[in-house]
């Protein structure tokens, strides 16, 4: 299995770097593009890496923000996998921004095969994309700095991940885990009948050194997972404290991760 990071917050020594994430993964005899970041960005890292999108026939949307499906308008043909609330309209709470998808659903339905669940959808018998994932535990999820177009709180319930089956167990990839690390991972498993968590990267959404950061750290080390590689949303106070505990890499564009 192998995950190349053709968008992220850090920039590698050839490729540049933007708030957004895309990753390339590729196991199973598949190939498919998880997120776009918010540009073509991700074309441009991908061409300097040598890989070739144009052959990419599945793209899986973590969930309906902007600097996560920012780069569709970019891309046309192939089969397009995403939660049914990704085309909600959405702001940030402190100023009203608008951060959801720039493209609407009719356009891209226009563009790619659209197919929208909010169950588990089998992409192949050993890549699995979770559909919504319950929120269960009493620390992931609680709040948000989201809201939608009437002012309600935005959970977005549209979040979600991809759990990749391997024979030392599962290895799930994140946008940004809205829902929860350990939601997430507890999903993955009940979706998967594998309790054995080999790893996971992506997007943490952990902010500071709190008791989420530390409730998800806790778990991580509980469930002995071999390789944990927080990026994208997770800020440096939660960074500080996952370098600490687990010795993590830094995720930068360009990077490839073989497993």
């Amino acid at each position: 299995m192998t995950i190349s990071i053709l968008t992220d917050n850090s920039p590698g020594e050839s490729t540049a770097a933007e708030h957004g994430l895309s990753y390339l993964i590729e196991h199973d005899g598949k190939k498919l593009l998880f997120d776009t970041g918010q540009s073509d960005l991700f074309l441009e890292n991908a061409r300097i890496m040598g890989i070739d999108i144009a052959s990419i026939e599945t793209i899986v949307l973590s969930h309906g923000h902007f600097d996560h499906g920012g780069g569709l308008p970019y891309l046309s043909g192939g089969r397009l996998i995403c939660h049914p609330e990704c085309f909600i309209r959405r702001y940030r709470k402190a100023d009203h921004l608008y951060i959801g998808l720039k493209t609407p659903k009719d356009e891209l339905a226009g563009k790619f095969s659209l197919l929208s669940s909010a169950v588990p959808y089998k992409i192949t018998d050993k890549i699995i994309f979770l559909g919504e994932i319950p929120r269960v535990n009493d620390f992931e999820s609680k709040s948000t700095s989201f809201i939608l177009g009437d002012g309600t709180p935005d959970f977005v319930i549209d979040d979600s991940a991809i759990v990749l089956l391997l024979d030392k167990g599962l290895f799930v990839v994140t946008g940004c885990g809205h829902a929860g690390i350990v939601n997430t991972l507890e999903h993955a498993k009940n979706v998967s009948g594998d309790n054995r968590i080999y790893g996971i990267m992506g997007g943490f959404h952990l902010k500071k050194a709190d008791r989420q950061t530390q409730e998800t750290i806790r778990y991580l080390r509980n469930n002995h997972i071999t390789h944990v590689y927080p990026a994208h949303c997770t800020n440096h106070p939660a960074l500080a404290l996952f370098n600490d505990h687990f010795g993590t890499k830094p995720v930068r564009t360009g990077d490839i991760f073989r497993f």
